[in-house]
């Protein structure tokens, strides 16, 4: 198994969970309309144990944060598209 990066954004600070889990379970959760034990179930097929109510506050708090940073991407994509 590859080494995850020990390197975590400023928003996961203080997370007992590397980043990149977090943004996986999450990613799973919104992509394919799973139950947050569902997403639990995937986790531990890959050897981490989490709660659903876990999964549940990740995606409370992240989703909102992902939303907003996926606007800011798409307004910049569209100001670059429209200026061509």
């Amino acid at each position: 198994m590859t080494q995850l990066s020990s390197e975590k954004p400023e928003l996961f600070k203080g997370r007992h969970f590397n980043h990149l889990l977090i943004i996986q379970a999450v990613r799973w959760y919104v992509t394919y309309k799973l139950s947050y034990r569902d997403v639990c179930d995937l986790m531990a097929e890959r050897g981490v144990a989490v709660v659903h109510t876990t999964v549940l506050r990740w995606v409370q708090l992240f989703v909102p944060t992902f939303e907003k940073k996926m606007e800011e991407l798409r307004a910049h994509c569209r100001f670059i598209l429209e200026s061509r």
